[in-house]
C-alpha cells in the first residue's frame, strides 16, 4: 500500500516537471520569436541622397533637367532660365571671338604669303606684331570661354544635387529663426557710443 502511494506521488511531481519545462520551453521560443521580429527591422534609407544622385543624373544628361524633377516652382524655373541665359551668352561671345581669331589669321597669312605686304582693309596701317597679338587674345578669349562652358555645366550639376538634398532635410521643430529689433553700435566718438536700429536674426533651437 505505502509502494503504491508513494509510486503515485513521484509520478504526480514528475509530470509537474514536465509541464513545467514545457511552458518553459514555450517561453523561449516566444523569446526567440520576438529577437527574429526585432531583427527583420529595415534599415534607414537617406531619401535625400537617392534624390541628389537622380537630381546629379538627370543635369548630367540635359542641363536644367534635375532642377525641373526636383519640383517645378517659379525659384527653380529662374534658375533653370539663368543656366540656359548663360549659355547662349558664352555662345555668342564664342562666335565673336571667333571670328575675330580667323580674320587676324587670314590677314596674317596674306602678309606672310606677300612678304609682309599690307593690304587693304581696317588694318592696313597695324604691324604684324600688333596682329599676332591680337590674334592669340581672341585664341585666349576661346579657351577660357570653353572652361567657362565646362563650369556652367559642372555648376548645374552641384547646384541641382544640393537642392534636391536640402528639399528632403527637415529638421522640423528643432531649429527656427527669430528676428527682432535691435541696436546696432555703429561707432564710437568723444567717448559716447553711437547706436542705430537694426533687426536681429538668430537660430531659436
Amino acid at each position: 500500500m505505502y509502494k503504491i502511494l508513494l509510486l503515485s506521488v513521484c509520478l504526480f511531481f514528475a509530470a509537474s516537471g514536465a509541464r513545467a519545462q514545457e511552458v518553459l520551453t514555450t517561453k523561449q521560443d516566444t523569446a526567440t520569436a520576438n529577437i527574429v521580429t526585432v531583427d527583420s527591422i529595415k534599415p534607414y534609407v537617406n531619401l535625400g541622397k537617392i534624390a541628389g544622385r537622380r537630381a546629379a543624373i538627370r543635369s548630367a544628361m540635359l542641363p536644367g533637367l534635375g532642377q525641373i524633377g526636383n519640383g517645378l516652382t517659379v525659384y527653380r524655373g529662374l534658375k533653370v532660365a539663368g543656366i540656359y541665359t548663360g549659355a547662349v551668352l558664352l555662345t555668342i561671345s564664342y562666335l565673336d571671338n571667333t571670328k575675330q581669331y580667323n580674320f587676324f589669321v587670314d590677314e596674317l597669312k596674306y602678309r606672310a604669303a606677300n612678304n609682309d605686304q599690307k593690304r587693304d582693309g581696317p588694318y592696313q596701317q597695324t604691324e604684324t606684331t600688333r596682329l599676332v597679338e591680337a590674334k592669340d587674345i581672341y585664341k585666349r578669349n576661346r579657351q577660357v570661354i570653353i572652361f567657362s562652358y565646362v563650369g556652367l555645366y559642372l555648376f548645374n550639376i552641384v547646384e541641382a544635387y544640393i537642392d534636391a538634398r536640402l528639399a528632403n532635410f527637415d529638421v522640423g521643430d528643432v531649429a527656427g529663426i527669430k528676428i527682432r529689433p535691435d541696436l546696432i553700435n555703429t561707432n564710437q566718438r568723444y567717448g559716447f557710443n553711437s547706436f542705430t536700429p537694426g533687426l536681429k536674426v538668430a537660430v531659436a533651437f
